[in-house]
């Protein structure tokens, strides 16, 4: 929760300390979670300004309002710090692992470290320290030229080899500068706006692109200068770059370092599946009911000849003459009941169950599955409405699960289409 904290009370930046939680943290935006973190950052804000005064911390001449051109290079420049990112969180992993197979024991890490950071700040003495003064400096356009070279290389090495060791160390500020100098490297070779500016789409984009969070890296952005004009190139410098490591990288910097530790992080937000679709979308509409007076050794009789209409199905329904659903048996029931199989009366209905779970078709599959879950039944019979002895389908776990899978799947194709259809084009070559 430290670095939660930073943003709000360093930074100044409630809206994106807000989303910093949200998309780092918290993984969830639920109201539970959200009202909680909304309020400690305005309150947090609020206490700032008699502590360290009011208004941005890094502020800078407004840009006027921006064109097409400049639009089209701030995504130009989101997609190199997208690249930077996927590089910048490789090496940053590449280093640890070469920290593992160092054949001493792992508290001398650290130290090891730390004498690489030294080596870095002796050669390049900007490459140490939180580097406040370095970014207003990038926003400014006050570090340009070979000058941003060295930082840009420095900065990411001492980095990456300190984070490798496993020294404690922070995210925000190192991308900031590795962002705004790679924004101010490309920007001063165009003439469309000031250097300043691309280095701020250079800082949103390079965190946007490493932490996997665009709305935080433009709105932080944002509220880091208070230039209002260069929200359209912050967007876009952040969409590029999450564009570009989404398809380069699994995990953003922050989780692969979860994954290597055995824990998975979901990190997209989405709507619930079963919450979509309803009960007809998936249940089994061809339902044979089997007459409730059926003699238990006959449809024994019927299981071990295999008959599908009963082999197919965890449970049977069972009705009356009418048609009316009386009850319903399980394998399970039907197992039970083998000792009392050689008594002719025995009916079906006598070892099923009629007291009837039932699920509808205009309901969610959420509610269904809820139902499920609460009496502890892993099928139900889907009836009317309007009369709960009228059956028109059965919702089974399997028809559960054929539907998330069908979803999977489709998504799996809708996001490899291109990758597939490149497959196919060089096959017909």
């Amino acid at each position: 929760m430290v670095h939660w904290l930073h943003p709000r009370t360093v930074f100044a930046t409630p809206i994106a300390a807000t989303l910093l939680a949200v998309e780092l943290l918290l993984f969830e935006w639920r109201p539970r979670s959200f009202i909680p973190v909304a309020t400690a950052s305005v309150v947090a804000w609020l206490l700032r300004a008699p502590l360290l005064g009011a208004g941005p911390i890094f502020p800078v001449t407004p840009h006027n309002s921006l064109g097409w051109q400049a639009i089209l290079i701030a995504v130009v420049i989101g997609v190199a710090a997208g690249f930077g990112s996927g590089l910048l969180t490789g090496l940053v992993y590449r280093c640890e692992d070469a920290f593992l197979k160092l054949p001493i024991h792992w508290m001398w890490w650290p130290a090891i470290g730390a004498i690489f950071v030294g080596i870095g700040g002796w050669i390049d003495p900007r490459v140490l320290g939180v580097g406040y003064d370095l970014i207003h400096g990038l926003l400014r356009g006050e570090i340009i030229g070979s000058a941003l070279i060295g930082l840009l290389i420095g900065k990411s090495l001492v980095w990456s080899i300190a984070l490798g060791s496993g020294t404690s160390g922070g995210v925000l500020a190192p991308l900031l500068i590795i962002g705004g100098a790679l924004g101010v490297g490309m920007g001063q070779f165009v003439h469309i706006g000031d250097v300043g500016l691309w280095a701020a789409v250079g800082m949103a984009a390079m965190m946007s692109g490493t932490m996997r969070s665009p709305l935080t890296g433009m709105f932080f952005l944002l509220e880091l200068t208070h230039d209002l004009n260069a929200l359209p190139a912050l967007l876009c410098g952040s969409v590029a770059a999450l564009a570009v490591t989404v398809l380069l990288l699994r995990r953003s910097i922050l989780t692969e370092k979860l994954a290597r530790r055995g824990q998975h992080i979901a990190r997209e937000y989405s709507v619930d599946l079963f919450e979509l679709m309803r009960v007809r979308d998936v249940m089994d509409r061809d339902v044979p009911l089997i007459p409730a007076a059926t003699p238990l050794q006959r449809f024994s009789a019927r299981v071990a000849s295999g008959d599908p209409l009963i082999c197919t199905r965890q449970g049977t329904l069972l009705g009356n003459e009418g048609g009316e659903l009386m009850g319903i048996m399980t394998r399970g029931d039907v197992v039970r009941a083998f000792e009392r199989s050689g008594d002719p009366t025995v009916t079906v209905l006598d070892i099923g169950s009629t007291n009837l779970i039932v699920a509808y078709e205009d309901e969610t599959l959420h509610d269904a599955i809820a139902r499920m879950l609460t009496h502890d039944v892993g099928r139900l019979p889907v009836v009317d409405r309007g009369n709960q002895k009228r059956v028109i389908g059965y919702l089974s776990r399997a028809c559960i699960m054929a539907a998330r899978e069908r979803y999977h799947r489709d998504e799996q194709l809708r996001e490899r289409g291109l990758r597939k259809a490149k497959v196919i084009e060089l096959q017909n070559v």
